[in-house]
């Protein structure tokens, strides 16, 4: 089991974006869907490691967001609302750390500290990875992401096919691509 908590960064100096954050996460195939437990934070809770990944990835990407994933048992039958979850999950996610950390914007919590370091190693590279990108690569990938072929980005973006290779290449598709399957991985194990 898998329990987010997503922090507003600098809620104080900036407006209140967890009302946007919930309609727009309002489709996430959760088991307990996000909602606001206190201030700028939210939590949801998933049993799908794919899900956290997608999810952890795009709130990085926002630059707004810092995330806590908890990983491990939940006491059952969860109960309706995902705040309880989190108190009851053996490792709750210490999203206060994450957000004092600007170089690392999340951070990962299990009983197996071994099965959580390798999580947070893997999450590390691949924040790196995504959260380097200029805007041009950010464009690129989400049109990869679509399943777009280079020359079909290449026609939507009205450049070149090997300029849609270049911005892919210096974005870190292919590692982000690999990164997540290893990242997925690295869930699942930590979870058994």
């Amino acid at each position: 089991m898998y329990v987010l908590t997503v922090d507003q960064r600098g809620s104080r100096r900036d407006v209140d974006r967890v009302a946007d954050l919930l309609d727009e996460l309002r489709d996430a195939p959760m088991l307990r869907k996000f909602e606001r437990t206190a201030g700028d934070e939210v939590q949801a809770v998933s049993d799908d490691p794919g899900t956290v990944v997608d999810l952890a990835l795009a709130l990085l990407d926002r630059n707004h967001w810092s995330i806590g994933i908890g990983i491990g048992p939940v006491e059952t039958p969860l109960p309706p609302r995902p705040a309880p979850v989190a108190s009851r999950v053996r490792a709750r996610p210490n999203c206060r750390r994450a957000r004092q950390e600007r170089t690392r914007p999340y951070r990962c919590r299990r009983a197996d500290t071994e099965c959580a370091s390798d999580v947070d190693a893997a999450l590390t590279l691949l924040a790196t990875i995504v959260l380097r990108r200029t805007d041009h690569g950010v464009e690129a990938v989400a049109l990869a992401r679509t399943g777009l072929s280079q020359a079909e980005i290449a026609t939507r973006l009205a450049i070149s096919k090997q300029a849609v290779s270049q911005r892919l290449l210096t974005a870190g598709w292919q590692a982000e691509f690999a990164g997540r399957a290893l990242l997925h991985r690295l869930l699942e194990r930590a979870d058994r």
